[in-house]
């Protein structure tokens, strides 16, 4: 077996208006149309960042709802697929495998299986390989044509559940993600946890709330600079800025969040530090959660917490 799960792959969202939040995304956010699904009744957009080599990283559905409908880990080699698999069918989970593109355009071999929160996590391997816009030899930095804000990579997703310690558990026992940061409340259970498979602060978060609920999911920035000039494009095309460009306390790391045209929470994200396999995380209380999650302000508003889809 490989090194297993390597990072997050995708993130599969629903909405209401599909020709809107495809025009949001590849115009004002810059990420770029790879396919369009509409076998079996679907309808769907495929969507990468440009430093992305993988055929996509954000999938839009259209559905009557908003909200996640899947997070996608990518594995190292297809035999990793068996190995989780016995693993969680051990556990009593129910795994269900496709086929290479029998999920659309551009699918490797997954797997899919529920967490204990009600989320959809899949597993998957060869996803078909379209290039970053750049040459293999002697590439410039980046594309010269690059529309909007353009980050080069989804990040991470933060999720929610009733039960983070439950969750956690899952994901640190059968799938080995580690554990880099938490939120504990007074009584020492945990409200919040960050976990890892990249050696990143974080490609997978969680926090207290409803099961199945979708908090945020994340694109990298290659610096400070950039999420301050990500904020002025946003302000500029008039979209609803959720937090200013500041500070987390938990991973260290630069943020702003807003929302797409119909609800689901965006956040561009730089900084952090790297993770190690022996990593001892790093704990907060709850009495400082508010500058765990925003260092400079100190305190969380209301709608960080109760607002998501």
């Amino acid at each position: 077996m490989s090194d297993g799960i390597l990072r997050l792959q995708h993130v599969e969202v629903r909405t209401p208006d599909l020709e809107l939040c495809t025009a949001y995304y590849t115009e004002v956010l810059g990420l770029i149309e790879t396919a369009r699904d509409t076998r079996d009744g679907a309808d769907r957009v495929f969507l990468k960042c440009w430093d992305e080599q993988e055929h996509h990283s954000v999938v839009l559905r259209s559905a009557p709802t908003y909200g996640l409908d899947h997070m996608s880990f990518k594995v190292g080699d297809r035999e990793d697929l068996d190995h989780y698999t016995g693993r969680l069918e051990a556990a009593g989970v129910a795994v269900k495998r496709y086929a290479p593109r029998e999920l659309g355009p551009g699918w490797g071999e997954a797997i899919r299986f529920d967490a204990p929160s009600g989320h959809v996590v899949e597993l998957v391997h060869g996803m078909e390989r379209l290039g970053n816009m750049l040459p293999l030899t002697n590439p410039a930095p980046r594309p010269q044509d690059l529309v909007g804000i353009a980050p080069p990579r989804l990040d991470h997703v933060f999720v929610m559940a009733e039960d983070v310690e439950e969750f956690t558990r899952f994901f640190r026992e059968l799938l080995g993600f580690r554990l880099t940061e938490q939120i504990l409340a007074n009584d020492g259970h945990q409200l919040a946890t960050f976990l890892e498979r990249s050696h990143t602060p974080h490609d997978l978060a969680v926090i207290t709330g409803p099961n199945g609920a979708l908090h945020h999911f994340a694109f990298w920035l290659d610096d400070w600079n950039a999420i301050r000039e990500a904020a002025d494009t946003l302000a500029y095309h008039g979209v609803e800025i959720d937090v200013a460009p500041t500070r987390h306390g938990v991973t260290r790391g630069y943020t702003t969040y807003f929302f797409d045209p119909v609800g689901n929470r965006n956040e561009l994200f730089t900084g952090g530090y790297w993770v190690d396999p022996d990593f001892e995380p790093i704990t907060w209380t709850e009495e400082e959660m508010g500058r765990a999650i925003f260092y400079y302000h100190r305190e969380v508003n209301e709608r960080f917490f109760t607002v998501h889809s």
